[in-house]
């Protein structure tokens, strides 16, 4: 059977703390879905479209690594495509609270899942996807924290 894992997030946009968990993930398993939320009751600040786009240049070299767009449940859609495996990141004992609810839920919902926690590297620790998007939309650089093929700019195009 082949391990797959789906990495679900909102990923605006993709940080070096996502980068980093996917590469270190790589080697355990067959393949990585990206797999991006799509929420209608969030207000996004870059387009998925945009996201997509930063996804695909990051893992351009990593023919394990997809990115795809899902609505509803994530164990439905890991149900839908045979992963038996959730990927989350850990950056604080509070991520771990709160992912450790949801990954409960998850396997209550379906008993195949398993959830994997990697814990971030201490100097990725503070990025987050919200205090990037803040310096952005403040006028600062926040070129540190994202991959370097991510270009950010304020006021993105929706």
């Amino acid at each position: 059977m082949k391990k797959i894992a789906v990495f679900p997030g909102s990923f605006d946009p993709i940080t070096l703390g996502h980068e980093s968990l996917v590469l270190r993930a790589l080697p355990l398993f067959d393949e990585i879905i990206i797999a991006i939320g799509i929420n209608a009751l969030k207000d996004y600040y870059f387009s998925v479209e945009q996201r997509i786009q930063w996804i695909n240049l990051v893992f351009k070299d990593f023919p394990k690594v997809r990115v795809v767009t899902y609505r509803g449940l994530t164990v439905d859609y890991c149900r839908n495509v045979g992963a038996h495996y959730i990927l989350r990141g850990l950056r604080t004992s509070a991520d771990f609270e709160f992912e450790r609810s949801i990954g409960q839920v998850n396997k209550k919902l379906f008993p195949e899942i398993e959830t994997i926690f990697l814990l971030s590297t201490p100097e990725l620790t503070a990025i987050t996807s919200s205090v990037i998007r803040d310096v952005v939309r403040n006028g600062g650089d926040a070129s540190q924290f994202v991959p370097s093929c991510v270009t950010l700019t304020m006021n993105p195009e929706k």
